[in-house]
């Protein structure tokens, strides 16, 4: 019940800082060791009442089913006393115990019954005169055949003989081959094995009839009396679900507070203020893990004046933590638990938005480009100023240019106009001179130090943009082969040397907006190379070879100094 209930819990968090400080108000009052522990050994004596509920409404519970809910039934009065002095623990409080259902149960039923609800020996002795008759008349029979089967050995002097029965013939006395001539007159031939010979008598079959009819009488009637209890207890499945409810609020704070207590968590602030402060906050998830070094805490601050964070650093540095351990916290905070962190205080946030990850959806022709680019633009329609946007790597799926324009605009798009609160992880570096033009910009990295070729990641979150993003050793952590780790550096640090100047060409719109057209920006001017001036100028047809020749190395020597 508690599982199902916190799941609930986590797919809708709640929007009410009254209901929020309640749940937190139960969970701090459990963080009481000696009253956490006695709820804890209570609980684990009240089996899944809404499983069983709905068993015994479909009529498909079995005797034990009823015994688990008599035994879950009387566990409430000891829980309830419990937890009566604390009033923060109130909607885990039971006022109606069913007692007389569990009464009636234990009645009826006996403590560890069969599974099978056909074959009798579930009902108690001394709860109904008729099949108590009944069994004791079957009970008789076994007795008789005892009885019946001594005397037959004594009169033929057989002393292997036996009353067998199976559900073909019934009773039968059985002999060996060798006894045969012993057989008296009087009984009857029923079959002939190959080791022995079956026989009825008239008195065996009179006793045949009498006993299995009582049997048969035992165990129609003791199934009939049951499916009646059940059925009364079907009628009070209202008031168990009911209880159900509320052992299941407390076991799932019982829970969160024990989740609290063994990990350090800590009591958010919770108000209807654009803040979301975290102090050494840590992943949960992540910090629990076994690794080969310690998680390093971090802290984080948004409000109404720096509520787009652009966060850079290297590959593996930590960055998608930062990120999924604030969206935890909020979501944490927002159900009613304690957060993983040394202090906390969270404005209410309508919905957590998340874009990370690279994922496709082939099967209706979207690439992973399109996925990224569909669940962006879901969130900048669906996202207001309460809302809390994580958006991981925007535009790294196309040409730079492309990627770098797309993920610029919607850096701006949530600044002006969804105005949430939002964490933007990029490696587009050029990102950070937002800072200068926006007022809420606020620039983040995760720091590293460089040893040699070696680089150590600190995990710790600063202030300011990140320089690099060491996509190169990164590639070398991963096992690149070294010549393609080296040649790799040699193009970078060519590729550095190059004046950026922007394209060299003007790329083409893929929907023909022509330059000029209203609704659409003006082509870039740009400046001609030495190159193209010098090619402008001339006339091809009027070159003789030789001059021809002199400007191919005229252009030769402008290439390199361009």
């Amino acid at each position: 019940m508690g599982g199902r209930l916190l799941r609930d819990w986590l797919s809708a968090p709640l929007v009410d800082v009254d209901a929020i400080n309640a749940r937190l108000d139960a969970v701090e009052t459990l963080l009481d060791p000696t009253l956490r522990r006695g709820v804890r050994e209570r609980l684990r004596l009240v089996a899944d009442l809404e499983r069983l509920g709905g068993k015994v409404s479909q009529a498909t519970a079995n005797a034990r089913d009823l015994v688990a809910l008599q035994g879950s039934i009387q566990a409430l009065p000891s829980l309830n006393v419990l937890i009566e002095p604390h009033p923060a623990l109130e909607p885990g409080r039971s006022p109606d115990l069913c007692e007389e259902l569990a009464a009636d149960i234990a009645r009826w039923i006996v403590q560890e019954p069969p599974t099978a609800l056909t074959e009798g020996g579930i009902l108690r002795r001394g709860v109904h005169e008729e099949l108590d008759q009944v069994v004791a008349l079957a009970r008789e029979g076994k007795g008789a055949i005892a009885r019946m089967e001594a005397r037959e050995r004594e009169r033929t002097g057989i002393s292997s003989l036996k009353i067998k029965h199976n559900r073909v013939f019934g009773y039968f006395l059985e002999v060996t081959h060798a006894n045969r001539e012993r057989v008296p007159d009087d009984w009857m031939r029923k079959q002939t094995l190959a080791n022995a010979e079956r026989f009825i008598t008239a008195e065996l079959k009179d006793f045949e009839e009498k006993v299995l009819g009582a049997d048969e009488r035992r165990k129609s009637l003791e199934y009939a009396l049951f499916v009646e209890l059940r059925n009364r207890v079907a009628a009070q499945v209202a008031r168990l679900q009911a209880i159900a409810r509320r052992i299941a609020w407390l076991d799932v704070v019982a829970s969160l507070s024990d989740v609290a207590a063994t990990n350090r968590f800590c009591r958010p602030v919770i108000d209807n203020s654009q803040r979301l402060e975290l102090v050494a906050a840590r992943h949960p998830v992540v910090e629990a893990m076994p690794m080969d070094e310690a998680f390093v805490p971090n802290d984080m601050m948004m409000d109404e004046d720096r509520r787009l964070i652009i966060l850079t650093g290297p590959n593996m540095a930590g960055k998608s933590t930062v990120m999924r351990q604030v969206a935890l916290a909020v979501l944490m905070a927002q159900v009613g638990s304690f957060v993983a962190a040394a202090q906390a205080h969270i404005g209410l946030c309508d919905r957590i938005f998340v874009r990370v990850g690279a994922s496709d959806d082939l099967a209706h022709g979207r690439s992973t480009f399109m996925v990224e680019m569909s669940e962006t633009a879901f969130i900048l329609n669906q996202a207001t100023a309460r809302s809390l946007v994580l958006l991981d790597e925007i535009g790294r799926g196309t040409s730079t240019y492309d990627g770098l324009s797309i993920a610029w605009a919607v850096a701006e798009a949530m600044h002006d106009r969804v105005r949430a609160r939002t964490i933007f992880a990029t490696h587009y570096h050029e990102l950070v001179s937002l800072a200068e033009e926006r007022p809420h910009v606020h620039n983040c990295h995760i720091a590293v130090s460089e040893w040699g070729e070696r680089i150590i990641f600190l995990r710790r979150l600063e202030d300011g943009g990140a320089s690099q993003s060491y996509g190169i050793q990164c590639a070398r952590l991963a096992g690149m082969p070294r010549p393609v780790v080296d040649r790799a550096r040699e193009l970078l640090t060519e590729l550095e040397r190059r004046p950026r100047h922007g394209p060299p060409t003007r790329q083409l719109d893929l929907f023909g907006a022509a330059a000029g057209k209203p609704g659409t920006a003006p082509a870039p001017v740009l400046t001609p190379s030495p190159v193209d001036a010098t090619l402008a100028s001339i006339d091809p047809d009027t070159l003789t070879p030789r001059a021809a020749l002199e400007l191919l190395y005229q252009l030769k020597s402008l290439s390199g100094s361009a």
